[in-house]
């Protein structure tokens, strides 16, 4: 709704001689405005002062003005020149009118867009390991990840959710060989998931101080590689394990991938593009028989597609992978969740990829790491903090508090509620931080039910839930003029932004400009409640005009949360 309303503005600036860089703005006090025009730049082409150049379009917009004058036909109520800027004043009846409105019949779809028509994205995450766990460096990227795709998909874009798994690397080597050097007679427990990973970072660091060993590990990844059949079968069942681990815990974070790539599947395909490059003189032959690709003309250093021995690396998967995402989508972009650690890597990547002769757009979102009050995780040093550990410590204090302020209920509805409750604190927690942006992340501060949290958010759309229960309907026939206090208005205003607010974290693939936006909703909304009765306003008309003000920040609440995958709950 705002970037209508601006478009208006816009449009009535251009009639008054402005040739573009609107930058429309909110003033930083209600009585200069609600929107705002700077001049500065105008003011340099017309040659004249910033002041000058503001009251000379308050001027020019008199027919404008006019037309606002003669009531509630125009949205712009008023426009006042204020030293260098051209303040515009919106009708709060008519704008209150348009908002409610549209959000009554737009409902989910209020706020959506059709940027992405025509286009298709391709969106690739965890990335996950096969034989290690899945801990909260994971759980940031599936976070993200979630978002964007909802985020891609309300704004038009055909979007593909898919995962490429590493199931063949050199920590699979690792782990197998320490399952068959120091657990081949143990039998797996109940979460053979976890066990792995702990074999893994066992594996690590006893390799740490043995290196003399690691030849044995090599020898184990080269037949692995050939699928031997000394160690193809224990493989293949142990990374079933990882599998069947990481599915449920995707189910239970909402992720749904519409495919999935392995790393087996496509390492040898990778080795067939090293082929195609070199035949291409893209890639060539650098010292000792490795295959190299000369990125320096790019200011990318050198990249390793193949080593001396005929062994791929990661790039050589991520060829094949390419080609075979490529081949099955023609996506217009591919975007890639991972750590800021391997932006390098993904540039050089991409380039050898445009190198080839791939025309879609490539993107990189880089997620900082994940520490805690205590320091920073390892895997290799079995220092990391699992998924599982993070949801249960959550879950057992919310339900705790849950439980605490509802003894009626029964024990079925703590258990549901407490579950909602604890995984939207934990992915607000984790989006609320720009991506690239190191983060500690702390329990205590996550479940608050104060401050910048999800569980704030929730709180805001129960409170309005126990509103309408108690009015027990709420109809949109209502009077807009009635919705006239400072606090109401503002609201309203929020509430228009949302589609702005859309653009803005689809363009910048920042997810965390949506919680920032969910948050300042629901303290705005807290704002006008603690203020002004809305059950009991004085009269039915400005009550059932209350009453349709919170349908309305409900259902904005309802459609940010779901971009961001996070259940609202009835009661709290």
């Amino acid at each position: 709704m705002l970037l209508a309303i601006k478009k208006e503005i816009e449009q009535a600036l251009q009639s008054a001689g402005v040739k573009g860089g609107f930058g429309l703005s909110v003033p930083p006090k209600p009585e200069l405005g609600d929107l705002s025009f700077t001049c500065f730049e105008v003011a340099k082409n017309w040659k004249m002062s910033p002041a000058e150049a503001a009251k000379k379009i308050e001027v020019s917009l008199d027919s404008l003005r006019q037309l606002a004058d003669r009531g509630n036909d125009n949205i712009v109520e008023k426009i006042k020149a204020f030293g260098p800027y051209v303040n515009f004043y919106l009708n709060s009846g008519k704008t209150t009118e348009v908002v409610l409105k549209a959000i009554q019949k737009q409902g989910k779809k209020y706020g959506q867009s059709k940027l992405g028509a025509g286009k298709k994205a391709l969106i690739e995450y965890p990335s996950n390991n096969t034989h290690k766990e899945l801990h909260i460096g994971h759980l940031r990227n599936i976070c993200i990840g979630n978002a964007l795709v909802n985020l891609f998909s309300v704004s038009g874009h055909k979007t593909i959710s898919v995962n490429y798994v590493n199931d063949f690397g050199a920590h699979v080597a690792r782990c197998l060989w320490g399952l068959q050097k120091f657990h081949a007679k143990e039998n797996p427990p109940a979460d053979k998931q976890k066990w792995l990973g702990e074999i893994y970072a066992e594996s690590s660091q006893y390799l740490a101080q043995h290196p003399k060993l690691a030849g044995e590990v090599a020898e184990l990844q080269k037949k692995l590689e050939a699928k031997d059949k000394t160690i193809w079968p224990l493989f293949k069942q142990t990374r079933a394990w990882s599998l069947e681990g990481f599915d449920k815990a995707f189910k239970e974070l909402g992720v749904k991938h519409k495919a999935v790539f392995y790393e087996k599947d496509v390492k040898d395909k990778g080795q067939k593009v090293v082929d195609e490059l070199l035949k291409k003189n893209i890639a060539k032959v650098g010292e000792g028989g490795a295959i190299i690709a000369d990125l320096k003309p790019y200011g990318l250093d050198i990249g390793l597609l193949r080593k001396s021995n005929g062994s791929g690396l990661y790039l050589t998967s991520d060829l094949g992978l390419a080609k075979a995402k490529a081949k099955k989508y023609k996506p217009s972009e591919s975007i890639h969740i991972t750590g800021t650690e391997q932006d390098f890597y993904f540039k050089q990547l991409f380039k050898i990829l445009e190198l080839a002769g791939y025309k879609y757009k490539m993107t990189h979102l880089g997620y900082g790491l994940v520490n805690l009050p205590t320091g920073k995780m390892s895997s290799r040093e079995g220092k990391v903090v699992l998924y599982e550990t993070v949801r249960d410590e959550v879950y057992k204090d919310v339900w705790a508090e849950t439980k605490s302020r509802h003894h009626d209920w029964p024990e079925k509805q703590v258990e549901e509620t407490a579950k909602k409750i604890s995984l939207a604190a934990i992915k607000f927690e984790f989006l609320k931080h720009e991506a690239a942006k190191i983060i500690v992340f702390n329990i205590e501060e996550a479940i608050s039910f104060n401050g910048f949290t999800g569980p704030y958010v929730l709180y805001a759309v129960a409170r309005i839930n126990s509103l309408l229960k108690k009015a027990k309907s709420a109809g949109f026939k209502v009077n807009s003029n009635l919705l006239k206090e400072p606090e109401e208005k503002k609201t309203v205003l929020l509430l228009a932004g949302y589609d702005e607010v859309l653009k803005k974290a689809l363009e910048n693939y920042n997810p965390s400009v949506l919680v920032k936006y969910a948050f300042d909703v629901a303290q705005q909304f807290n704002d006008f409640y603690n203020k002004h009765n809305v059950t009991n306003a004085g009269s039915e008309e400005l009550i059932k005009a209350r009453l349709a003000l919170c349908v309305s920040v409900k259902q904005v609440l309802e459609n940010v949360l779901e971009i961001l995958t996070m259940e609202t709950v009835e009661e709290m």
